[in-house]
């Protein structure tokens, strides 16, 4: 081992009560998508005390609506800035940019929590708490990696660069928008949660939802109409066959284990807005994943036509429509109320009124969320982090 090694991992341990005590300070920071701008503010300040260039600005949100790599938001970024921090070298070196988001999913009301969400507990040897895996634990670990470095007296030729993005969650436009500014690198690291592997590739997110009209009916004669809930179910177990498929046929060497990697599911489900009132309609909402190489739009079909399939199945209430029937008074609708999600299919009514409108967002190859580990290796469940 190498002096300057030896003294780099020495430091590490040393400071190994400082790290953990670092995580949970960001940890207990609650920062859902929309919300971070509290977050980047401590992060921030804290860049800038380790004497590197920061920078901080806010996206021009209606300058990235104009980007091919634009996916529609509901919400701007005032108030919500990027940071991208930067060590500098000596010169001569190859350059390194460390990525990595501060929001996370919502919380909800504290359901299925044992402790406050945002609490930041250390139980048996595991740190709990919202965002303490996706991914506050690898935002941690490259502002502290840099800041260590540094403390260790060790000198570097190439820039490294700490990317600390938001709205990675819905969007991905954090990154999206330090690409726009300029910055780039003869390598990147995304600080993902990974199981401690070298990942080298990423799964695609195609969201979707599915609104579904049944008919309506009074509750006196409830019995005459088609209940949306009911609707729904079956069309949640036809997203589970799905999956299913796809996890006996699907098959890429670098995801051993296709169930982690291929989710296909309905993720929310509403219907009805009144205990006393017939509940006619139902909106799912639901993801699915693809592997590197695959055709996102023969995906896309294959959802439509798996749908068409289970509506036909039915004896009475489904029937499919053309896949890809014309549709448009239905998109000018969605985009004048703000919703802007792709309409690819139909099923219209049959006798009893059912209908499905399939809705797909854009699709997010090589954006979002899981990636491949080189090696299977199990990970934690849940925002929790060793």
């Amino acid at each position: 081992m190498t002096d300057a090694r030896k003294k780099i991992l020495d430091t590490v341990d040393a400071n190994r009560d400082k790290a953990i005590k670092f995580l949970q300070d960001i940890v207990t920071i609650p920062s859902v998508t929309g919300d971070e701008g509290k977050i980047q503010a401590f992060l921030s300040n804290y860049l800038k005390k380790l004497d590197l260039d920061v920078d901080v600005w806010e996206s021009d949100w209606e300058a990235l609506k104009k980007h091919p790599g634009y996916i529609p938001v509901e919400q701007g970024y005032e108030g919500r800035p990027n940071i991208v921090a930067t060590w500098k070298g000596t010169g001569g070196g190859r350059s390194l940019l460390l990525n990595g988001h501060t929001d996370v999913i919502p919380v909800g009301k504290g359901e299925g929590w044992s402790d406050n969400p945002w609490s930041a507990k250390i139980q048996d040897g595991r740190l709990y708490g919202r965002g303490s895996c996706d991914m506050k634990s690898g935002v941690a670990s490259h502002i502290l990696a840099v800041e260590l470095l540094k403390s260790a007296g060790i000198k570097i030729k190439g820039d490294v660069m700490i990317d600390i993005v938001i709205d990675e969650e819905i969007s991905g436009h954090g990154t999206l928008d330090t690409v726009i500014r300029g910055y780039t690198a003869d390598a990147g690291i995304s600080g993902e949660t990974s199981g401690l592997a070298v990942q080298p590739a990423c799964i695609g997110r195609i969201w979707f939802e599915i609104e579904i009209q049944g008919k309506p009916a009074g509750i006196q004669r409830r019995y005459q109409g088609v209940s949306g809930i009911e609707l729904g179910y079956k069309i949640t177990k036809a997203v589970e066959a799905l999956e299913a498929k796809r996890l006996a046929t699907v098959k890429h060497p670098l995801y051993p284990k296709a169930i982690d990697a291929l989710p296909c599911m309905i993720g929310a489900f509403h219907s009805g807005n009144f205990p006393s009132s017939f509940p006619a309609t139902c909106l799912l909402k639901g993801s699915m994943a693809t592997v590197p190489g695959e055709d996102h739009e023969g995906v896309k079909r294959s959802l439509v036509e798996h749908i068409a399939g289970a509506a036909a199945d039915d004896p009475g209430d489904f029937v499919m429509s053309s896949p890809l029937r014309d549709l448009s008074a239905v998109e000018e609708q969605q985009s004048a109320t703000g919703r802007h999600e792709e309409v690819v299919a139909a099923v219209h009514p049959r006798r009893s009124g059912f209908q499905v409108l399939s809705r797909m967002a854009r699709s997010r190859a090589d954006e979002d969320g899981d990636y491949a580990p080189r090696h299977r290796l199990d990970e934690p469940d849940g925002d929790e982090t060793p």
